[in-house]
């Protein structure tokens, strides 16, 4: 049975006082959940801090991106290495804003997975069509392609290590959320797709998140779909209330 997993992907905000203030609040309200692994994503420069504050907690720390060598005249980049030596455990790999605005191709996507793997890091890896590709009705064809550039080369063994994240970009930020058909309609294609590229036992093993505007009166109904098993939380994930809200949810559905 696959472990639900909520992840919070803070992006660009909060500052350093905000973010251990919501970092305490999330501790303290989440303390007693065992049943669903949890994470949170702050911009870079926190991370350090971020450890710091959830040192001995059931909250994993993650970073929002990573650079796919290990060392180097890469300025601004950050390796594999250096998010284990801050205390990473995650890290989200080609979220939509990073294909759309930073131009990061499957290719690029691909490399900082092999990286990512290798390190022994866990990747949530992002796949999610447009509001455009929706609407042509390409939203299977482009999260194929996504899937099958993203993922190549993986071994079963890597696969299983593998989160993904189904993201519909047209709901990223929108106030919009899948419905829970067309959301699970995706991720069974997911799991499809994962059990031919695969096998059938390594795609029932791989955790698939939702994530696009997750809120909590919109979770349950998610994560009651039978191929969701967690979300990928973006502006929810900043408001302590809110995120524990989705996490306790989460923790009442049994699948």
């Amino acid at each position: 049975m696959r472990k639900l997993f909520i992840a919070g992907n803070w992006k660009m905000n909060l500052l350093r006082s905000s973010s251990q203030a919501l970092l305490a609040q999330l501790r303290s309200s989440l303390s007693d959940v065992a049943n669903v692994d949890i994470a949170v994503c702050p911009p870079a420069v926190y991370l350090r801090d971020a450890a710091e504050a959830l040192t001995g907690s059931n909250i994993g720390l993650g970073a929002q991106n990573v650079f796919s060598q290990a060392e180097g005249a890469y300025t601004g980049e950050i390796s594999c290495g250096m998010l284990l030596d801050v205390g990473c455990r995650y890290v989200i790999l080609g979220h939509s804003e990073r294909r759309a605005i930073f131009g990061e191709s499957d290719a690029m996507v691909n490399e900082k997975l092999h990286a990512t793997l290798r390190s022994g890091l866990t990747p949530i890896v992002c796949i999610g069509e447009t509001l455009e590709e929706r609407e042509s009705n390409r939203t299977l064809e482009v999260v194929s392609s996504q899937i099958r550039g993203s993922l190549a080369g993986l071994s079963n063994e890597q696969m299983e290590k593998t989160v993904l994240a189904y993201e519909p970009v047209w709901a990223i930020g929108t106030g919009k959320t899948a419905t829970p058909g067309q959301a699970e309609e995706v991720h069974a294609s997911i799991r499809s797709l994962l059990a031919t590229m695969f096998s059938d036992a390594v795609s029932q093993k791989v955790i698939i998140q939702y994530g696009g505007s997750v809120k909590p009166d919109a979770v349950a109904d998610l994560l009651m779909q039978p191929n969701i098993d967690g979300g990928l939380v973006g502006g929810a994930s900043l408001k302590a209330d809110l995120f524990s809200t989705i996490v306790q949810l989460a923790s009442k559905i049994h699948k």
